[in-house]
């Protein structure tokens, strides 16, 4: 794990909606990092801004991807890097979705808003040994179809044949045709073996408390639900408190973490 920024080079910028933007990573000198597994982070710095904990959303070697929404200064930044400008990056930091206890199990991702990218490393990673996996769907919902990420990802995988894609939306537009309400909705309609399932939930906060219960309701056990947090992360080692839930330090103990363990405490809305 670095301690301080390693440069990298953004060899590509797509936009994915308004204010959301993909940026691929490659090294531009000879330091490395670690690999990073499914569901961890890194701190991306951008020079002369500061410091933003950002959701890897795919590796390649040592080339990173992440997607990025423009709320603050530094991810204004972030997202304003052109090809060829260098960012620094720290990582990896937190812990990972649990992909070996995926292994034969229907598996069922929930991803509400920005919660795509950081499942999108983990439904890769079955993709490539899709046979030690039962029925794996991926629901995935957001407030209106110009805020949906991965358009072609989305496509890519719903043809592909080998996980279901479903995918909702609160306020269509007059081109929307697909299914429109809450992501709740889909896990209502999902097929998949709940004695024999495990679920990856990532989105806002009461998205995946509605979720949970959703999956619950189906019969899904609460030790195998997973849920990824997001709060302030500002050092990424659990040392400023920043990011402090109960008796959880999110950048270290988290993001990914077991639904069951932290339910209590995402019901207090001063946490």
């Amino acid at each position: 794990m670095a301690d301080v920024p390693i440069p990298f080079r953004v060899a590509d910028r797509r936009a994915e909606t308004h204010d959301t933007w993909t940026l691929r990573l490659e090294p531009a000198g000879g330091d490395a990092l670690p690999a990073f597994a499914p569901g961890q982070f890194a701190m991306l710095y951008a020079f002369g801004a500061g410091e933003a904990p950002i959701s890897v959303a795919g590796t390649a070697g040592a080339t990173l991807t992440h997607t990025v929404r423009s709320v603050g200064a530094v991810t204004r930044a972030l997202c304003a890097a052109a090809p060829g400008d260098v960012v620094g990056v720290r990582g990896p930091f937190g812990t990972a979705w649990p992909l070996a206890a995926l292994a034969g199990r229907d598996v069922v991702l929930v991803a509400g808003g920005l919660g795509l990218p950081p499942l999108r490393p983990v439904l890769e990673a079955i993709l490539a040994d899709r046979d030690r996996y039962g029925l794996v769907s991926l629901l995935y919902g957001a407030r209106t179809p110009a805020d949906l990420v991965y358009a072609a990802d989305l496509e890519s995988w719903r043809t592909d044949g080998a996980v279901t894609v479903a995918v909702t939306v609160d306020a269509p537009d007059e081109t929307w045709a697909g299914s429109v309400g809450v992501v709740t909705r889909l896990v209502e309609r999902a097929a998949f073996d709940a004695g024999n399932t495990v679920a990856l939930i990532c989105g806002p906060e009461v998205m995946m408390r509605f979720t949970a219960a959703a999956l619950r309701d189906r019969g899904v056990a609460p030790d195998a639900i997973w849920v990824s947090l997001e709060r302030g992360m500002t050092c990424g080692t659990g040392h400023c408190g920043h990011c402090q839930l109960g008796r959880l330090f999110v950048c270290k103990d988290g993001p990914v973490v077991r639904h069951d363990t932290v339910e209590a405490l995402l019901r207090v809305a001063e946490l």
